[in-house]
């Protein structure tokens, strides 16, 4: 009876060596054996591969119906006439017009306004050099479509046409942050006042908007 269980003992111990032993001998990118791997490793979707779990069949969800993104600036004026003068009468670039912020101006200029706009700001883009589209009045010479010379357009009323556009011209609030938007004004202003000759020398900082909500941090 001794020699029989000694003989399981001595089988079993066997057994575990030989477990462990084959164990070892798997590569550290083995995950091993995995029991209903379901319960704890979710199957994912390509973003935009078909979902069956939405009715719309479409794995990028868009977001929640009221939702603010992280940092978000309000910008309470309205996309009409009476908001547009409204943001022109209250609205002060918050920003110092200095070489720094100037120079970001031209950039983002440069990026977003200047293939419609032109180097310059004489409606002359490159986009315009197609003859497919009119040309956008010169920030210097034109007369803006809703009164009043361009070069005499305020902070606000440039500030909201960037943000909500006009005629042809589409909104830029989902490609500019007020911060950026601000700063192509200030450049916009520069290439009025100097025909396309842009001063980048530091001038004297303008007034805090009126609505605090415009207040970047």
């Amino acid at each position: 009876m001794n020699q029989i269980k000694s003989k399981l003992f001595s089988g079993l111990m066997l057994l575990n060596f030989m477990v462990v032993a084959v164990s070892c001998q798997r590569g550290p990118q083995d995950p091993g054996t995995e029991f209903m791997p379901d319960m704890y490793r979710s199957p994912s979707y390509e973003t935009y591969a078909p979902n069956a779990l939405f009715a719309d069949s479409s794995s990028a969800r868009l977001p929640v119906a009221g939702t603010i993104p992280r940092d978000y600036t309000f910008f309470h004026y309205p996309p009409s006439n009476d908001g547009y003068a409204a943001a022109g009468n209250d609205l002060k670039n918050p920003f110092e017009a200095n070489a720094t912020n100037t120079a970001e101006g031209k950039r983002l200029y440069t990026n977003f306004c200047m293939h419609c706009h032109g180097e310059t700001g004489g409606g002359d883009g490159s986009l315009i050099a197609t003859g497919k589209f009119p040309p956008p009045p010169a920030y210097a010479t034109g007369v803006s479509s809703r009164g009043g010379n361009m070069r005499d357009l305020t902070d606000g009323k440039i500030f909201h046409t960037i943000t909500y556009g006009v005629n042809l011209m589409g909104a830029h609030a989902s490609q500019l942050n007020h911060e950026e938007r601000w700063k192509i004004v200030m450049y916009v202003h520069q290439l009025g006042k100097a025909g396309g000759a842009i001063n980048t020398a530091a001038s004297d900082s303008t007034g805090a908007p009126k609505d605090s909500t415009v207040a970047l941090k």
